[in-house]
């Protein structure tokens, strides 16, 4: 159930901004410009890849606040994070198997840090699972 109260992760500050911000970055880097139709759509392109990366940040901090994970919410985010942690291996696979495979850094980049991201979670989520209990995560008054 969302909570708007618990809810205080500053959107437009800290994912919409950095990420444009990052995305244009990137495509200038690489040679892009900004007066082209196909440009400025490589451009939203890399932009939502790294939204993409870190919107499952709100939703992990509203699970902090709350401590206790209800298992449909728990199972949901492991099979989120998961579907991602098997996209690197099939990056990974296909690398090595398909010819002319192009490859991405952007996408790379942004599918392990949304992978990383989602590490602590994996790990107090499988050790719940393991304890047959209920799903907490701690605090970070727990974690010192």
């Amino acid at each position: 159930t969302y909570d708007r109260a618990q809810d205080t992760f500053r959107h437009w500050a800290f994912a919409v901004a950095p990420c444009a911000v990052l995305a244009l970055l990137t495509h200038l880097i690489s040679g892009g410009s900004l007066f082209s139709f196909v440009d400025i759509q490589e451009m939203l392109w890399t932009f939502s890849i790294c939204l993409e990366s870190i919107a499952i940040l709100p939703q992990l901090i509203v699970l902090q606040r709350f401590r206790e994970v209800e298992n449909l919410t728990g199972n949901y985010i492991f099979f989120m994070g998961s579907y991602r942690a098997l996209y690197i291996v099939n990056w990974i696979f296909r690398a090595y198997y398909e010819p002319g495979y192009r490859h991405h850094y952007v996408v790379y980049f942004c599918g392990v840090l949304q992978t990383l991201l989602y590490a602590d979670f994996f790990y107090y989520y499988l050790m719940s699972k393991r304890r047959g209990g209920k799903f907490s995560l701690p605090t970070a008054a727990q974690q010192k």
